[in-house]
This record gives C-alpha cells, structure tokens and sequence, in this order.
C-alpha cells in the first residue's frame, strides 16, 4: 500500500476572493491541494452563497488563525424587502410576501443608523452555530426550531449606497462589524424595523482584519498559474503571516532569548509593552510568532512557529 503524501510545509496567508457555490470548507480545500500543502485553515465562515475575502492560513500561519477570526469584518450586502424566506436568504422557501412600493430610500437610511453601535443579535436557524453540539441548520433542515439567546454584536458603520424602489425594493449596504455578525439577521431585523419581510439577496466579504479584496486571489487564477507553473509557482500570492498580527505591540529579541522561547521560557525584553499579546521578532531576523506579557513583565510563548521563515 502506497504511503500518502504528507504535503508541501509551506507557510503563509492567501487571500482567496471565493466565488459563489463553494462552502468556505470546500474552497480551503480545493486552495491546499493547488498548494500541495501539509495543513491549512480558514479563518471565518462564508456561506456559499457569499463571496469575496476568505483568507486561508497555510502551515505555520494556522497558529495565527484565531486573530483573524476574531478581527472585525466588512461586507457588501444586497437587502430585498417585501419577501422573507426560511433561511433569510435568497435559496430558502418564501415565507410571506408583501408589496414595499411604498418604501423610500430616506426611510431605509434613517432604519439603518439604528442599527449602528453594541446592539444584541439573536443567531439564525440556518447558521453553523452549535447547540448541545449539532449545528443550527442540520436542526432546520429537520423542521426543528431550538431557542437561540440573543449574542451582543457591534456594527461599527452600516451605509446605505444604492436604493431602487418597487414591490421587492432592494438595498445595497456596506457593513463594518464584529465577530459573530450575521448580515442576514441584519438585513432581516432591518426589513422588520421598516414593518416589512425581507431577507438578504447577494453578500459579499470585502475584508478580514487586514485584508482585503485588493490583496485577494480568485481560484480561477490558482488553478491557471498551478496548471503552466506548478504549485511551487503559487507561493508568490502568499502573505507574511506577521501581517495577520500587524495590530499587536512588536518586541524583538535576540537570538539568545530566541532559543529558550523556542523551548517554552519566558525571557525578559527591554522596553516591552507593561501587559498584554505582542508578536515576537528575532532583532535583524524572522518573524518567530506571538507571546504574552507576564505580570512580572517577562515575555512568555504562547503561538511560536517551529521553523522561522
């Protein structure tokens, strides 16, 4: 029996712009067998009917996967009022219908800015949420209806940019929010606010923490450069993985104090932030990952990379 391919230990972040069709799972895998790589995680769900920003952490980097998944996001969302669906989307059942001739793009605008700031969010049915382990949507999908609390979001901006008015009048909004946001809540606690059903037509992801649609790539054009180049040829769209991280506090530290966070022990570090999560740089060196300020104000290991890069 042939012994299976461990993969390329190959280390980054891509930026995949994912297309509509494919669950973000489904599209992780399809990016680690173009890279022939040994692991790799994503960093957010997307809905395959969503598409845009899905950064795809590669080796080493899947140490880092929790900040991304923990930065804010922004979106791209297309509002249909005067129809509600079973999933809040446009795919499911259409569950009531009413005429928003009447509605105007002042009245959209105002019902928006109430939805900016901390404000409490109750997790769709057809979501990837877990209850007493089962995700929410294998439930619905058996006509079970289970009792979701409400979870604090923050919408940092909600902007209305198009407005086109009819029976089935539609909203093109751009969202900056927290972890955990549903848009499709969003565009549905937004149709309600205006005495309408609704349900979320079209999304798409414009950024993760620091990434963004500019710095993204299609699967189109991994699979053109890995078919004429080969996969070693793909390492060119991978992103330094210290960029994920941009946001801490940085402390360099020589190659001696480098050694012994390797092994798991804390050092001290002149000028260190006094608290915290900072990432951690050997001085003239690579990246080496991110560590966390003791009370006595050592620098101690928490997400190193075995091979520096």
């Amino acid at each position: 029996m042939a012994r299976r391919r461990k993969g390329r230990p190959v280390t980054g972040i891509l930026v995949l712009d994912k297309p509509v069709g494919p669950s973000s799972n489904q599209a992780l895998q399809r990016v680690r067998h173009l890279f022939g790589a040994a692991k790799g995680g994503h960093t957010g769900n997307l809905d395959p009917l969503a598409s845009g920003v899905l950064p795809i952490c590669l080796g080493e980097a899947t140490k880092l996967s929790q900040f991304l998944l923990d930065s804010d996001k922004a979106y791209e969302a297309q509002v249909t009022f005067g129809v509600s669906t079973a999933t809040g989307d446009s795919e499911g059942e259409v569950l009531a219908q009413k005429n928003a001739a009447h509605l105007l793009q002042e009245n959209v605008s105002a019902a928006l800015a109430q939805f900016v700031g901390d404000i409490q969010q109750t997790p769709p049915m057809y979501s990837a949420l877990k209850v007493h382990g089962q995700p929410l949507y294998k439930l619905a999908r058996q006509g079970k209806e289970v009792e979701r609390k409400p979870r604090p979001v923050t919408i940092r901006s909600a902007t209305l940019n198009h407005f086109s008015s009819g029976e089935a009048a539609t909203a093109h909004i751009d969202v900056v929010c927290s972890k955990g946001t549903y848009i499709r809540t969003l565009s549905e606690d937004l149709a309600t606010s205006l005495e309408l059903p609704g349900h979320m037509s079209a999304l798409r992801r414009t950024a993760t923490g620091p990434f963004d649609l500019g710095q993204a790539v299609t699967l189109d054009t991994l699979i053109a450069v890995a078919e004429t180049e080969g996969e070693v040829a793909l390492d060119q769209f991978l992103i330094d993985p210290e960029l994920a991280v941009d946001h801490l506090a940085r402390v360099e530290v020589s190659h001696s104090a480098a050694f012994y966070l390797k092994q798991g022990q804390a050092v001290l570090v002149r000028n260190a932030p006094l608290s915290g999560i900072v990432r951690i740089a050997e001085a003239n060196g690579p990246f080496l990952g991110v560590g966390v300020i003791l009370d006595d104000g050592r620098v101690a290991p928490k997400r190193l990379f075995v091979d520096s890069h």
